[in-house]
């Protein structure tokens, strides 16, 4: 696997994914696909989803009360306020940490970006939460 030149997309990669937006209907961008408990952890689920941006949608900075890994299905071009546009590539891990803050950045161009994500989150907390 070649990680050269994976920096800028990592970074765009942590800071990803909803907030009130979200929180108030994220129907349109994300497609939940299982949810279940997590076994051995009461307390604890894990959910799987489809997140699709079109071309001009933002994913506000967010932040969940657990775990969030996922995969870039199709790539497309980001762009975080103030800097120039970076490809998030077809392929790209993702990872981010419990209540650390990501998101923040709009799709440009004209192609969507999928991601393929999974949450082992608090059972009962809002799948996102707004960053403050």
């Amino acid at each position: 696997m070649n990680f050269k030149g994976t920096s800028a997309v990592v970074a765009a990669a942590l800071v990803m994914f909803a907030n009130p937006l979200w929180a108030q209907d994220n129907s349109n961008v994300r497609t939940e696909l299982k949810r279940t408990d997590l076994t051995g952890s009461p307390g604890m689920e894990v959910i799987s989803s489809i997140v699709e941006y079109k071309p001009g949608d933002v994913s506000p900075r967010h932040l969940h009360h657990g775990v969030e890994s996922g995969y870039v299905l199709q790539g497309a071009m980001i762009q975080m306020p103030g800097k120039d546009p970076v490809m998030m590539a077809t392929g790209t891990p993702i990872f981010n940490l419990r209540d650390v803050a990501h998101g923040g950045y709009k799709v440009v161009g004209d192609t969507p970006l999928r991601l393929y994500t999974v949450h082992i989150v608090d059972k009962g907390k809002p799948l996102y939460d707004d960053a403050k």
